[in-house]
Order: C-alpha cells, then structure tokens, then sequence
C-alpha cells in the first residue's frame, strides 16, 4: 500500500496561526430557528425605503432580515447572501415574509441585495439588528468592553481609526461595536 499526501505540505497548512480561507470547511456561524425567521422582519420595518416606488418587489423588511440572516450563518459579500436566500426553502421564504407571485415566494437577486444594501444608511441596520440582538440574546449581569487602535490605518487627515465594541458576558453577544477617528501620536 502506497500514501500519498492529496494536498502537498498540509502539515504547515494546518499549523498556521490562521488558517487558509481556501480550506475553511465545516458548520455555518449560526443556525436560524423558525423563530429567528419569522422575528428578523419586524425590526427592519421602521427602516426608511430608498426605492422609487416602481423598484419594490421585495418587502424590504423580509430583503433586509434575509441578508441579516445570512450574515449571521456566514455569509460574506453579496453574491454568498443571495446564494443564501436562493437555497432557502419555500416554508423559510414564507417565515421571511417573502414576495408570493405564481404559487411560489421569491427572493431577491443579488444585484437586488447589493443595491438595496447599499442605499440604506448603516445607522439603520446597526439599530434594527441591535433591537433583534437585544430580543433574542436575554439580559446579561455585565458587559465586556473591548477597544483596538488600528495599525497603518489612516484617513486622508492622518487620523488613525480606534475601535470599541460591547459583549454580554452570559450571552457572548455583541451589542454594539463602534469607531471613531484619533489624531495619529507623533514619535519623539
């Protein structure tokens, strides 16, 4: 019997400090219920609409809680949320609040999501989700707080961006994450 390595130096591979993104494999970051389905839409209804009224298949609320629920199972970019949705089944669509046309729900497409991602003011989303988070994480006795100045990380005025974010300490739940920009300290 001969063996014979299928990927060459996997053993530095896996003893990387990160790991290659092209051998990430195994369960999304979350799993939604049918619960988290049906509860998603509702805190995305006070969310202005930036469409013309022509440009409105989609309730917005069950479009904005689909790409929220893909993000949290993993989804990274536009194209992975509308692959997503795509895979969802027509019982999850229906959870959602999708658009019901010809006996079947529909999903936007990804040019759909990027758009509509793109026009809403992040200020929104951060509050919607947060509301969610709240809903579904439970009360924590204490919070931590975590802050990073990030390195090499300049605007145009040489500020550096500084980062602080909140977790429950029983939920593991982030509750807020924020930025902001610090004059860049001069070595002496």
């Amino acid at each position: 019997m001969f063996v014979r390595a299928l990927i060459g130096h996997a053993r530095a591979h896996l003893c990387a400090p990160v790991l290659d993104p092209r051998y990430h494999h195994g369960a999304p970051k979350m799993l939604l219920t049918a619960e988290h389905m049906r509860s998603l839409p509702e805190y995305f209804t006070d969310v202005p609409d930036p469409r013309r009224g022509q440009g409105r298949r989609h309730p917005l609320p069950a479009a904005l809680a689909m790409a929220a629920g893909a993000v949290l199972c993993g989804a990274r970019g536009y194209k992975a949320i509308a692959a997503w949705a795509a895979d969802l089944s027509q019982q999850a669509r229906a959870r959602f609040r999708c658009r019901y046309r010809n006996g079947r729900y529909e999903v936007p497409s990804r040019t759909r999501f990027r758009d509509l991602l793109i026009s809403i003011p992040p200020e929104h989303l951060d509050r919607a989700l947060q509301g969610w988070n709240v809903q579904m994480a439970g009360a924590d006795e204490g919070l931590a707080l975590d802050g990073k100045t990030m390195r090499n990380a300049l605007d145009e005025a040489g500020q550096q961006t500084h980062i602080l974010g909140a977790v429950g300490h029983q939920s593991q739940a982030c509750y807020t994450q924020k930025s902001r920009r610090l004059a860049r300290r001069r070595r002496r």
